[in-house]
């Protein structure tokens, strides 16, 4: 899949990264200086913003432009796609609305079926349009989209209610991502410990790494809100941490992390264990 498009690869890991650069190297050596090794102290998928897309990109809802937005439904048989005008700013007539949400759902959709690598049959019901000749420029656009897909596969034209078929070739099953997240408050358990008492909890355990167990240098990652909890101010609870404890704790932001949670990495980047006996209570 290297091709001129390719502007960089970054990779976390060095051995890894030695392996993709000799590998390019071989196949393509005027490439090899685009491959990088990542060195940052956030996770890579947050620091390129990855982890927000695959969350907005996998979803059961994916919106697109203007408020618009699809419903994409998977079945044993087939998949389903429904494109929604959503809240859009209308102007002009509604058949000009129409063709405008269409032709934007149908730039997004060759996208998803590349990106989820959808296969089988694809049904996708279009706004309702009442002139043909808009329903040939919907068709055109759909075919101009997907001629960069490399996959096998055929598109017929509306029908007259407005649905569109296409089938694509299943080489494997669909690539489903669960964004899906536990509740941020219960953990799925249905029952909440009070929020309030959170930083008590994570300052009760950074002082047990540091006056217990003797670490004077760690990271915590914690979830963006309780980073900027932590934070901001002009005397924030993170310098105060700092005073009290010493000045080699680090604190970063973790997109992945739930919303009551926590890790916390030492210097060589392995995960501290902090189970409940180490806590002061």
């Amino acid at each position: 899949m290297l091709n001129s498009s390719y502007e960089s690869i970054h990779v976390n890991d060095e051995k890894t990264y030695q392996e993709i650069r000799d590998y390019v190297s071989l196949i393509d050596p005027d490439k090899t200086k685009i491959v990088k090794l990542y060195k940052g102290e956030l996770p890579i998928f947050d620091n390129f913003a990855i982890t927000k897309q695959i969350k907005s990109s996998f979803g059961r809802i994916v919106s697109y432009k203007s408020g618009a937005y699809l419903i994409i439904e998977h079945t044993e048989a087939l998949h389903v796609v429904d494109v929604n005008s959503g809240h859009r700013v209308k102007a002009g007539t509604q058949e000009e609305n129409a063709l405008e949400v269409n032709l934007g759902a149908a730039d997004e959709l060759a996208r998803q079926l590349r990106l989820r690598d959808m296969g089988g049959i694809i049904v996708v019901d279009f706004i309702d349009m009442a002139l043909a000749e808009d329903r040939q420029k919907l068709y055109e656009r759909m075919c101009q989209n997907m001629e960069r897909d490399r996959a096998k596969h055929n598109i017929l034209p509306l029908s007259k209610f407005g649905l569109m078929q296409i089938t694509r070739q299943r080489v494997r099953p669909v690539m489903d991502v669960p964004v899906d997240e536990t509740c941020p408050t219960c953990f799925g358990t249905g029952t909440i410990r009070p929020s309030i008492l959170f930083t008590d909890q994570l300052e009760n355990k950074v002082s047990c790494l540091k006056n217990q167990m003797k670490m004077s240098n760690f990271t915590l990652f914690i979830h963006p809100y309780v980073y900027a909890y932590l934070t901001k101010g002009l005397f924030p609870i993170k310098m105060r941490w700092q005073f009290r404890y010493g000045f080699g704790i680090n604190l970063l932001p973790d997109q992945n992390l739930p919303f009551l949670s926590y890790r916390f990495i030492d210097l060589k980047g392995n995960e501290i264990d902090m189970k409940e006996e180490h806590e002061i209570l």
